[in-house]
Protein backbone atom coordinates (compact mmCIF):
# COMPACT_ATOMS: atom_id res chain seq x y z
CA UNK A 1 0.00 0.00 0.00
CA UNK A 2 1.34 3.41 -0.96
CA UNK A 3 1.17 6.06 1.73
CA UNK A 4 -0.03 9.38 0.35
CA UNK A 5 1.05 12.67 1.88
CA UNK A 6 -1.13 15.73 1.56
CA UNK A 7 -0.06 19.33 2.01
CA UNK A 8 -2.16 21.49 4.24
CA UNK A 9 -2.24 25.19 4.82
CA UNK A 10 -0.39 26.09 8.00
CA UNK A 11 -2.48 27.90 10.60
CA UNK A 12 -1.87 31.54 11.28
CA UNK A 13 1.03 32.07 13.71
CA UNK A 14 -1.33 33.15 16.50
CA UNK A 15 -3.93 30.39 15.92
CA UNK A 16 -4.01 27.77 18.69
CA UNK A 17 -3.13 24.28 17.56
CA UNK A 18 -4.24 21.55 20.00
CA UNK A 19 -1.47 19.14 18.95
CA UNK A 20 1.28 21.72 19.39
CA UNK A 21 -0.28 22.86 22.64
CA UNK A 22 -0.28 19.32 23.98
CA UNK A 23 3.29 18.57 22.94
CA UNK A 24 5.04 21.87 23.58
CA UNK A 25 3.31 24.95 24.93
CA UNK A 26 1.21 23.42 27.72
CA UNK A 27 3.64 20.97 29.31
CA UNK A 28 6.20 21.78 31.95
CA UNK A 29 8.77 19.63 33.69
CA UNK A 30 6.69 18.15 36.53
CA UNK A 31 7.46 19.07 40.12
CA UNK A 32 5.82 15.83 41.24
CA UNK A 33 3.58 12.95 40.23
CA UNK A 34 0.23 11.63 41.38
CA UNK A 35 -0.12 8.24 43.09
CA UNK A 36 -1.84 6.79 40.03
CA UNK A 37 0.18 3.82 38.74
CA UNK A 38 1.38 3.57 35.15
CA UNK A 39 0.13 0.26 33.81
CA UNK A 40 2.27 -2.18 31.85
CA UNK A 41 0.12 -1.81 28.75
CA UNK A 42 0.80 1.93 28.81
CA UNK A 43 4.56 1.34 28.79
CA UNK A 44 4.18 -0.97 25.80
CA UNK A 45 2.09 1.62 24.02
CA UNK A 46 4.68 4.26 24.84
CA UNK A 47 7.44 2.15 23.30
CA UNK A 48 5.35 1.27 20.25
CA UNK A 49 4.90 4.99 19.55
CA UNK A 50 8.48 6.03 20.24
CA UNK A 51 10.01 3.27 18.11
CA UNK A 52 8.38 4.70 14.99
CA UNK A 53 10.55 7.82 15.00
CA UNK A 54 13.28 7.82 12.34
CA UNK A 55 16.91 6.94 13.04
CA UNK A 56 19.95 6.88 10.78
CA UNK A 57 19.69 3.80 8.58
CA UNK A 58 16.90 2.56 10.88
CA UNK A 59 19.68 1.60 13.31
CA UNK A 60 17.33 1.90 16.33
CA UNK A 61 20.02 1.69 19.05
CA UNK A 62 17.87 2.83 22.00
CA UNK A 63 17.37 0.32 24.81
CA UNK A 64 15.12 0.99 27.82
CA UNK A 65 14.73 -0.54 31.26
CA UNK A 66 11.48 0.46 32.99
CA UNK A 67 11.82 0.47 36.77
CA UNK A 68 8.27 -0.10 37.98
CA UNK A 69 8.66 -1.43 41.54
CA UNK A 70 10.07 0.08 44.71
CA UNK A 71 12.68 -2.68 44.79
CA UNK A 72 13.84 -1.86 41.29
CA UNK A 73 13.94 1.88 41.95
CA UNK A 74 15.99 1.34 45.10
CA UNK A 75 18.71 -0.20 42.93
CA UNK A 76 18.92 3.15 41.19
CA UNK A 77 19.03 5.31 44.32
CA UNK A 78 22.83 5.10 44.91
CA UNK A 79 23.46 6.28 41.35
CA UNK A 80 21.32 9.42 41.62
CA UNK A 81 22.64 12.91 42.29
CA UNK A 82 21.29 14.22 45.59
CA UNK A 83 19.01 16.74 43.90
CA UNK A 84 17.26 14.04 41.87
CA UNK A 85 16.57 11.45 44.58
CA UNK A 86 13.24 12.74 45.91
CA UNK A 87 11.63 13.38 42.53
CA UNK A 88 12.89 10.13 41.03
CA UNK A 89 11.73 8.00 43.94
CA UNK A 90 8.27 9.59 43.84
CA UNK A 91 7.74 8.72 40.18
CA UNK A 92 5.68 5.57 39.53
CA UNK A 93 8.12 4.58 36.78
CA UNK A 94 11.68 5.49 35.94
CA UNK A 95 12.80 4.71 32.41
CA UNK A 96 16.55 4.21 32.13
CA UNK A 97 17.15 5.31 28.55
CA UNK A 98 20.25 3.78 27.05
CA UNK A 99 21.70 2.57 23.79
CA UNK A 100 23.25 -0.68 22.62
CA UNK A 101 26.89 -0.27 21.63
CA UNK A 102 26.45 -3.45 19.57
CA UNK A 103 23.33 -2.14 17.81
CA UNK A 104 24.83 -3.11 14.47
CA UNK A 105 24.18 -6.78 15.17
CA UNK A 106 20.50 -6.03 14.44
CA UNK A 107 21.17 -4.21 11.17
CA UNK A 108 20.80 -7.24 8.87
CA UNK A 109 17.18 -7.39 10.04
CA UNK A 110 16.51 -3.65 10.37
CA UNK A 111 18.24 -2.31 7.27
CA UNK A 112 18.58 -3.92 3.83
CA UNK A 113 21.89 -2.21 2.99
CA UNK A 114 24.44 -4.93 2.28
CA UNK A 115 27.59 -4.78 4.41
CA UNK A 116 26.23 -2.14 6.79
CA UNK A 117 26.67 -4.35 9.84
CA UNK A 118 30.33 -5.06 9.03
CA UNK A 119 31.01 -1.38 8.35
CA UNK A 120 29.96 -0.37 11.86
CA UNK A 121 31.52 -3.43 13.49
CA UNK A 122 34.90 -2.48 12.03
CA UNK A 123 34.84 1.10 13.35
CA UNK A 124 34.29 1.43 17.10
CA UNK A 125 34.36 5.23 17.03
CA UNK A 126 31.76 5.45 14.29
CA UNK A 127 29.46 2.89 15.91
CA UNK A 128 29.67 4.58 19.34
CA UNK A 129 28.94 8.02 17.86
CA UNK A 130 26.04 6.64 15.83
CA UNK A 131 24.58 4.76 18.79
CA UNK A 132 24.79 7.74 21.14
CA UNK A 133 23.38 10.26 18.65
CA UNK A 134 20.49 8.12 17.50
CA UNK A 135 19.81 6.75 20.98
CA UNK A 136 19.50 10.34 22.22
CA UNK A 137 17.12 11.08 19.35
CA UNK A 138 14.99 8.09 20.30
CA UNK A 139 15.03 9.22 23.93
CA UNK A 140 13.45 12.50 22.82
CA UNK A 141 10.80 10.51 20.98
CA UNK A 142 10.04 8.74 24.26
CA UNK A 143 9.50 12.04 26.04
CA UNK A 144 7.19 13.40 23.34
CA UNK A 145 5.28 10.13 23.08
CA UNK A 146 4.76 10.18 26.84
CA UNK A 147 3.21 13.63 26.58
CA UNK A 148 0.82 12.52 23.83
CA UNK A 149 -0.36 9.71 26.13
CA UNK A 150 -1.10 12.09 28.99
CA UNK A 151 1.97 11.24 31.06
CA UNK A 152 4.25 13.72 32.76
CA UNK A 153 7.91 13.20 31.93
CA UNK A 154 10.94 14.39 33.87
CA UNK A 155 14.31 13.89 32.12
CA UNK A 156 17.35 13.65 34.39
CA UNK A 157 21.06 13.56 33.67
CA UNK A 158 22.35 13.75 37.25
CA UNK A 159 23.41 10.15 37.87
CA UNK A 160 26.38 7.80 37.85
CA UNK A 161 26.23 6.12 34.44
CA UNK A 162 28.59 3.29 35.38
CA UNK A 163 26.44 2.41 38.38
CA UNK A 164 23.33 2.28 36.20
CA UNK A 165 25.08 0.06 33.68
CA UNK A 166 26.26 -2.33 36.38
CA UNK A 167 23.07 -2.52 38.45
CA UNK A 168 20.21 -1.78 36.07
CA UNK A 169 21.09 -2.85 32.55
CA UNK A 170 20.99 -6.62 32.10
CA UNK A 171 23.20 -6.58 29.02
CA UNK A 172 26.70 -5.14 29.35
CA UNK A 173 26.69 -3.89 25.75
CA UNK A 174 24.00 -1.39 26.81
CA UNK A 175 25.19 2.08 27.81
CA UNK A 176 23.33 4.62 29.95
CA UNK A 177 22.22 7.87 28.36
CA UNK A 178 19.67 9.57 30.63
CA UNK A 179 16.79 8.84 33.00
CA UNK A 180 13.15 9.66 32.36
CA UNK A 181 10.80 9.72 35.35
CA UNK A 182 7.25 8.96 34.25
CA UNK A 183 3.84 9.24 35.86
CA UNK A 184 0.55 11.04 35.78
CA UNK A 185 0.56 14.73 36.72
CA UNK A 186 -0.70 15.83 40.10
CA UNK A 187 -4.28 17.07 39.87
CA UNK A 188 -4.82 20.70 40.70
CA UNK A 189 -1.14 21.59 40.68
CA UNK A 190 -0.63 24.94 38.90
CA UNK A 191 1.83 25.01 36.05
CA UNK A 192 5.11 26.64 37.07
CA UNK A 193 6.32 29.56 34.99
CA UNK A 194 8.41 28.48 32.04
CA UNK A 195 12.13 29.11 32.34
CA UNK A 196 13.61 31.48 29.75
CA UNK A 197 14.56 30.18 26.31
CA UNK A 198 16.92 31.66 23.76
CA UNK A 199 15.28 33.60 20.95
CA UNK A 200 15.49 32.56 17.30
CA UNK A 201 18.07 35.27 16.59
CA UNK A 202 20.23 34.10 19.50
CA UNK A 203 20.19 30.41 18.64
CA UNK A 204 19.71 30.18 14.88
CA UNK A 205 21.35 31.22 11.65
CA UNK A 206 19.85 31.17 8.15
CA UNK A 207 22.62 30.85 5.57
Amino acid sequence: MTVMYSSTVSPAPDAPDPVLTELFTHHRTPAGFSDRPVEGWMLRRLYDLAKLGPTSGNCSPARVVFLTTEEAKEKLRPALAAGNVARAMQAPVIAAIGYDSLFFEQLPRLSPVEGLRDWFAADVGLSEETAFRNGSLQGAYFLMAARTLGLAALPMSGFDALSVEENIFPNRSWRANFLLALGYPQEGTPLPPRAPRLSFDEACLCL
